[in-house]
């Protein structure tokens, strides 16, 4: 029988900057009675990466840009907040009724590049997305396999909202271990027809079953996935990210 499952990580308490993330895990899966194997997929929510990392800004600290004042007084907003945005941005992709559509430095095209104030745990406080979220990845995995001497695949995983569907569904921002793409050309369907556009964003998918076990308020921040037979790859989760040329929302 094929079976996939889901652990939920638990007893991992509030990380602050500075904790070492691995050894908070390591302690939440003896916490849990669950022990990794080879194969295992560790998957980690990008808020206690970006808090481990010191990610985490206080809008006192910003002196809003013109644009920034500007912009808040339209839509109601808090011009401080507005400049975290701005300084996390490479590129406006679309600026609309209050919603700032960004291209942040690597890469990412999301509302607000990411910054969030929801589990900041203090106001005017908002978290920033990891810097390099590969590299934050792979310092996981390497550190995790040190510790527990096992190798697993890691993904970070945050909440994006997408162009064509409603509501919001988590996503993966970083990788170590595994291809985030499983490319399906070149392969049959069930009649023989080639199949050749068929590229499935198996990283995605993966954040996303995880993500059912990560509820908002849940303080699970990890989460191991058993059973899938992913490909070994080490690279970027940036190819997941549709090229400019390609993109019809760009």
């Amino acid at each position: 029988m094929r079976t996939i499952s889901l652990t939920a990580v638990e007893g991992i308490p509030m990380v602050k900057a500075g904790d070492d993330l691995a050894a908070l895990i390591a302690k939440g899966l003896d916490h849990t009675g669950f022990k990794l194997a080879a194969g295992d997929i560790l998957v980690v929510c990008q808020k206690v990466v970006s808090k481990a990392e010191g990610r985490v800004v206080n809008f006192k600290d910003f002196e809003p840009s013109e644009f920034a004042k500007t912009y808040a007084r339209r839509w109601e907003k808090d011009p401080r907040a507005i400049e975290i945005v701005l300084r996390q941005t490479s590129r406006i992709v679309r600026n609309d009724r209050g919603v700032l559509i960004v291209e942040t430095g690597p890469g990412w095209v999301c509302a607000n590049a990411g910054v969030d104030e929801s589990n900041s745990l203090e106001d005017e406080r908002a978290i920033l997305l990891p810097e390099d979220p590969d590299a934050s990845a792979r310092r996981l995995r390497d550190e995790i396999r040190r510790r527990l001497n096992v190798t697993v695949a890691v993904l970070i995983t945050d909440t994006f909202g997408r162009p064509w569907r409603d509501g919001l569904t988590e996503i993966c921002l970083g990788i170590a271990g595994m291809n985030p793409i499983l490319d399906l050309r070149g392969t049959t369907d069930l009649g023989g027809r080639g199949l050749h556009h068929t590229v499935v964003a198996i990283a995605d998918e993966i954040a996303s079953a995880a993500g059912l076990l990560m509820e908002k308020a849940g303080a699970i921040p990890a989460v191991v996935v058993r059973g899938y037979k992913f490909e070994p790859f080490e690279g970027s989760a940036k190819i997941l990210i549709r090229p400019a040329e390609a993109d019809l929302f760009r």
